[in-house]
C-alpha cells in the first residue's frame, strides 16, 4: 500500500519522536553497576557479596581421597538487589573451569579470594538468576589464631575428609557468599569411593552406587549460613531413628573411635527434646551428630542439623553444640562481632543442662566461674560485645557471655527469662540478629531498662562487681 506525501512526512516525524523518547528513557534508566565484593563486616571485609541475595545452593562435590582432589559443580540461585553489571562469589584457591549465568557462558576473573563474574547481559534489580561454577583442585584447610590456633575448614582424614568451616572456610570448598547474613537453602550431592559415606545437612533424600563410586544426596530445606554446611566423608557406622519427642535423628560415628565413652545418640536425642521445651520448637528437620577421628581439629562445630565432633566428646560438649541449633544456626549473627549471641548462649545452656540434671544450679556455676578468674586476669580485658577478629573465640566470649545471661536472669526473674529465650528464637527464626535486638526484646518482655546490665557485662574491660546473694 502506498502512502501520500503528507502521510510519509507524519510517519517520519513520528519515528523521530519515538527515537528521541526512547533515547530519553534509556538515558534516565539507572546504569548497571558491579556488586560489592563484601557485605561490610569489619572482621572479614571480603566475605559475603553485594548486589544479590542467595536463595538456594545446589552443590555437587566428587572427592578422591588418595589425591585429595575435589571436582565441584555449584549452582547458586539468587535475586539481584540492584542492577548488576557484575557480581562476586567467595572462592579460595580452587581452579575455576567454567561459569554460566542462566545457562549462558559468562566471563570471569579472579581477584584474591574473589571470583568476579560478568554475565552476558546486565541483571535487573529484582531479577532471579542462576550462576553455575565448575571447578576443581585440592582444598586446603585454614589455620591461624582465629579458631584456637587449630586448622579448620576442609581437613583431610585417614579415610576421607572432616569439614567444619566456622568462620570463613566454606569458600575453601564451594563458591559462595560466605557470611552468616547470607543464608540460603541447600541441596548437597556427595560422590565418593564405594565403601565411604558422605554426610551433610538436613535429610538424606537419596543414595546409591555406580561402579566403584557411591553417591549421597542431602537436602537442607531451612535457611543456612555457608559456614554451617558440611560434606564430611569417611567410614562411618550410622544409626538412625527418632528422639522420644519425635524428631528424626541421624548419628554417624567413625568405627575406629573408642566406644563406651559417651552415648552420643542417647545424649543427642535427650538434649534435642529438652532444648525444644526450653528454647522453643526444634528448628530443623533432623537432629544428629557426625563423630569423626580428626585429632588435628581441637574443636567441635554446630554444623546445622548434625554437629560435627572431631573425636568422641563429652556430654557437656554435645549439649553445647545442640543448643547452637537455636543460637547460631536458626538465629545467626548479623555481624561476627556479636558472636557472644552464639557462644554465650551455648555455654549458658551447659549450665542449664547441669541444673536440669540436678548436679549444679546455673547460679552456682556462674559464681564458680566468676570467682575462679582473678580480677587482674586478661580474661576481663576482652570486650565481649566486640571481641575483635583474632580473639572472637576467646574464653571470655563463652564464659562472660554466659555470665551475662545469668546476671540477666537474676535481674528480671525466672518467669520473664524463660519467656525471653523462646521469644528470641521465634522472633528471629531462620534469620539474623544482633545484640541491640536482644537487649530490646529483653526490655520489652521484662518491662525493665537493662542497658546498664548489658553495658557492665558485655562492654566494660574489667571484672564487674557482684551483688551479695
Amino acid at each position: 500500500m502506498a502512502l501520500s506525501r503528507s502521510a510519509r512526512r507524519s510517519s517520519r516525524w513520528l519515528a523521530l519522536a519515538t527515537a528521541v523518547a526512547s533515547a530519553a528513557t534509556i538515558a534516565a534508566a539507572p546504569a548497571a553497576t558491579p556488586g560489592a565484593p563484601g557485605i561490610g563486616d569489619p572482621y572479614f571485609p571480603g566475605l559475603g557479596n553485594g548486589g544479590y541475595r542467595p536463595l538456594h545452593y545446589d552443590l555437587g562435590v566428587s572427592y578422591h581421597p588418595d589425591s585429595g582432589r575435589l571436582d565441584g559443580r555449584t549452582t547458586l540461585t539468587a535475586r539481584a538487589t540492584q542492577d548488576l553489571s557484575s557480581f562476586d562469589l567467595d572462592l579460595q584457591k580452587l581452579t575455576v573451569d567454567q561459569v554460566r549465568v542462566d545457562g549462558r557462558p559468562a566471563r570471569f576473573s579472579r581477584t584474591g579470594d574473589e571470583l568476579v563474574i560478568r554475565p552476558g547481559r546486565p541483571l535487573a534489580r529484582g531479577e532471579r538468576f542462576a550462576v553455575t561454577v565448575v571447578y576443581h583442585g585440592v582444598p586446603q584447610p585454614l589455620s591461624g589464631p582465629i579458631v584456637f590456633g587449630s586448622q579448620y575448614g576442609w581437613m583431610k582424614t585417614k579415610d576421607g575428609v572432616f569439614v567444619a568451616c566456622e568462620p570463613n572456610a566454606a569458600s575453601t570448598w564451594f563458591p559462595s557468599s560466605d557470611h552468616p547474613d547470607e543464608k540460603a537453602t541447600y541441596d548437597i550431592r556427595i560422590d565418593a569411593p564405594k565403601g565411604l559415606t558422605g554426610v551433610s545437612n538436613g535429610r538424606l533424600v537419596g543414595s546409591g552406587e555406580h561402579g566403584d563410586r557411591a553417591w549421597f544426596h542431602w537436602r537442607e530445606n531451612r535457611p543456612m549460613a555457608p559456614y554451617l554446611a558440611t560434606a564430611t566423608i569417611g567410614k562411618f557406622d550410622v544409626r538412625t531413628g527418632t528422639t522420644p519427642g519425635g524428631t528424626p535423628i541421624y548419628v554417624a560415628t567413625d568405627p575406629t573411635l573408642p566406644t563406651g565413652k559417651v552415648d552420643v545418640y542417647g545424649v543427642t536425642a535427650a538434649a534435642t527434646d529438652y532444648w525444644s521445651k526450653v528454647f522453643g520448637p526444634y528448628p530443623f528437620e533432623e537432629t544428629g551428630a557426625i563423630v569423626d577421628d580428626m585429632p588435628q581439629a581441637g574443636f567441635s562445630l554446630e554444623v546445622q542439623s548434625k554437629p560435627a565432633y572431631s573425636a568422641v566428646r563429652n556430654e557437656t560438649t554435645i549439649v553445647h553444640e545442640l543448643a547452637h541449633q537455636w543460637f547460631g544456626d536458626s538465629v545467626s549473627v548479623r555481624q561476627w562481632k556479636d558472636i557472644w549471641l552464639n557462644e554465650g548462649f551455648a555455654t549458658y545452656a551447659q549450665w542449664l543442662w547441669a541444673e536440669h540434671k540436678g548436679t549444679a544450679t546455673a547460679h552456682d556455676a556462674f559464681r564458680k566461674a566468676y570467682q575462679g578468674i582473678p580480677a587482674d586476669d586478661a580474661f576481663w580485658k576482652i570486650k565481649v560485645s566486640d571481641p575483635q577478629r583474632d580473639t572472637m573465640f576467646s574464653d571470655a566470649v563463652y564464659e562472660r557471655g554466659a555470665m551475662t545471661l545469668q546476671a540477666l536472669r537474676e535481674r528480671i526473674g525466672d518467669r520473664a527469662f524463660f519467656r525471653l529465650l523462646p521469644a528470641w528464637t521465634a522472633r528471629h527464626r531462620y534469620g539474623n540478629a544482633d545484640t541491640a535486638d536482644f537487649v530490646a526484646l529483653a526490655e520489652k518482655i521484662s518491662g525493665q531498662r537493662l542497658g546498664d546490665l548489658f553495658h557492665t557485662w558485655l562492654d566494660t574491660q574489667s571484672r564487674p562487681a557482684l551483688s551479695e546473694r
